[in-house]
């Protein structure tokens, strides 16, 4: 008995339950923001809530056959042509030899983005055909080894970033790869075939950490996953990790693993409330491709992306807008314009977009949408009402109002009704400034927009 007792004892401690209030520990949470405080996350999120705004950049080979492979044009979005035409991974390699940006000039892109009115950058580091944007040492299946390019896209875009005031961000296909051994994605060439947790330990975490570590102490801002196939737990792990390489980095909801991230990423839509209580983040096309595709011309009109950024933003998210390079590195001419023109509304109606939170009302008295600061509503006005008002059920008293784009000319308002001008003078979106006493206090909801749709624009 006493020899039972003896090994029970023994048990008993290896199990951590010897002792009063012992027990056996739990294994550490990896996420280095596991323990972040509200405080703390409100600081780390604030430039990119305040932003709004951002330039996404879809660049590879994919933009050599640009759509097109062996005289067929493959259907869908640009960047996946190696998937959707089932091209083999030697032929698919063929193509980084005509990749030679030659004409690619960082410092004229980051412009370009600032003068869209954009505050931050994210690029494709490497996309899930596995070809990688800057110079890898566990793979010469990137710009510097496969391409007569031969060098980093990524260093003189960071440098360029640096210099003008501009935020940059890495995308990082983490699971699919369609040429490295054990990649996600490849189910049509056998030469691809291998252990995905090979893969993981012996490509994506090594070079997850070069971007991690070779661009500065400010670069990446952003690490933006995707596409999670095949990812669990165990394969998360080493990768999540790596972020406390770069404190304060922000990182979305597509690891994998159990890993919610930082922000929520709806793609190709505007959800019709947002996500309460969680950051988000819109990201679109301005045509029907990601990657730089030749006869894609379905562009977006300037009024239709205009208003998807003052809906998003009355709804709390920001609009991550895409631009796709071709294979010399030009940003498409027809991209060019949009940008400029959004940036030229901007310009007038910045303050109505960047910094604000989302809007108060659950449905508009107005056809438009509306953001706000502390003590100040911007109306987003699409067209003008039928007799010219427009009343607000607000407990707040209103002392001023006036157009963005005329601001020393104050409108007439009597109690909670705005009279506005005879015309508007921007057909797209003409924001009406409303200052008033303290946060919005609604005092009912029994307004909704023209087609009766629109709950919490």
């Amino acid at each position: 008995m006493k020899q039972q007792n003896h090994r029970f004892l023994i048990l008993l401690l290896a199990l951590g339950l010897g002792m009063p209030g012992a027990r056996a520990q739990e294994p550490a949470n990896p996420d280095p923001y596991a323990n972040e405080t509200p405080a703390q996350r409100d600081a780390r999120m604030a430039w990119w809530r305040d932003a709004k705004f951002g330039m996404f950049i879809h660049w590879g080979v994919y933009a050599v056959p640009a759509g097109t492979h062996e005289g067929r044009r493959i259907p869908k979005i640009g960047e996946w042509i190696m998937n959707f035409g089932k091209i083999p991974c030697a032929r698919y390699q063929e193509y980084a030899k005509e990749f030679n940006p030659v004409k690619y000039d960082p410092d004229a892109w980051v412009r370009l983005a600032k003068e869209a009115g954009m505050k931050y950058i994210v690029i494709t580091s490497k996309h899930h055909d596995g070809f990688a944007l800057f110079d890898s040492a566990v793979t010469d299946w990137d710009v510097a080894g496969a391409t007569p390019y031969k060098k980093d896209l990524l260093a003189p875009l960071a440098e360029a970033c640096r210099k003008q005031g501009v935020k940059l961000g890495f995308y990082y296909s983490q699971a699919q790869d369609w040429n490295h051994k054990g990649g996600a994605g490849n189910r049509w060439d056998p030469s691809q075939q291998g252990s995905m947790d090979d893969y993981i330990r012996d490509i994506a975490v090594p070079q997850v950490r070069e971007i991690l570590t070779k661009y500065g102490d400010d670069v990446p801002a952003v690490l933006w996953w995707d596409t999670p196939k095949g990812m669990n737990a165990a394969r998360a792990k080493p990768l999540i990790e790596l972020l406390k390489l770069k404190p304060g980095i922000i990182h979305n909801n597509r690891l994998g693993g159990g890993f919610g991230g930082d922000t929520e990423t709806p793609e190709q839509h505007i959800p019709a409330t947002g996500f309460p209580n969680r950051d988000w983040e819109v990201c679109m096309t301005m045509n029907g491709t990601w990657g730089y595709k030749s006869y894609d011309n379905g562009w977006k009109s300037v009024e239709s992306m205009i208003r998807m950024l003052a809906d998003i933003a009355s709804k709390g998210g920001n609009f991550l807008l895409n631009v796709g390079p071709t294979a010399e590195g030009e940003i498409p001419q027809a991209s060019i314009e949009r940008l400029q023109q959004m940036g030229k509304w901007l310009k007038v109606n910045g303050e109505a977009i960047y910094g604000t939170r989302a809007n108060p009302f659950d449905k508009m008295p107005f056809d438009g949408r509306c953001t706000r600061k502390p003590g100040k509503l911007f109306l987003h006005l699409y067209c003008r009402p039928a007799d010219g008002k427009i009343t607000l059920p607000l407990a707040n008293k209103i002392t001023k109002v006036y157009l963005l784009e005329q601001p020393d000319a104050a409108l007439k308002v009597e109690d909670k009704t705005i009279t506005l001008p005879d015309s508007l003078p921007d057909p797209v979106a003409t924001v009406v400034a409303v200052e008033i006493t303290g946060e919005p206090a609604v005092t009912q909801e029994t307004f909704q927009t023209r087609d009766g749709k629109n709950p919490k624009p």
